[in-house]
């Protein structure tokens, strides 16, 4: 049970480097270009831990995976697309509709619906107090 925390931990601190570096530089005219270079960054360093443990069957993974590849990829960019929107237009703060949304998106479309991995009723609870969350959240930021 600790693994997972501490994969979602390094996760989070991550995520909150990423958006504390977006919200620390002014916007750009273009608005992909912070993020592009941002995900140049990130391409290089995983291309370089990539060479660094490289295997003999690597180039036949690619060949035979290109595809969900590619997927992964688009994903990536609708990703960054929208933190940039949400955090430049609407602040930090709005993590929160992000990561409650990207619960539910990813483990009830994703991990329930698509690969049927386990959902019990502590699981549903948790969905459900998510849902709540983003309502609460949305009346909050109309009440100023």
């Amino acid at each position: 049970m600790l693994k997972p925390l501490l994969f979602a931990a390094i996760a989070a601190l991550g995520n909150g480097i990423f958006v504390f570096g977006q919200r620390a530089a002014p916007a750009p005219i273009n608005p992909f270009l912070f993020v592009a270079g941002a995900v140049s960054v990130c391409a290089v360093l995983f291309i370089a831990a990539a060479l660094v443990t490289r295997t003999a069957g690597d180039a036949d993974y690619l060949a035979q995976n290109w595809k969900m590849i590619v997927v992964a990829g688009i994903g990536f960019v609708l990703t960054y697309i929208g933190f940039f929107l949400l955090y430049n237009n609407y602040g930090a703060a709005q993590y929160t509709l992000y990561a409650v949304m990207s619960i539910l998106t990813t483990t009830i479309v994703v991990g329930v619906m698509i690969y049927r991995e386990p959902f019990n009723l502590y699981h549903m609870a948790a969905v459900a107090l998510a849902i709540a969350a983003i309502a609460l959240f949305t009346i909050g930021n109309g009440r100023g």
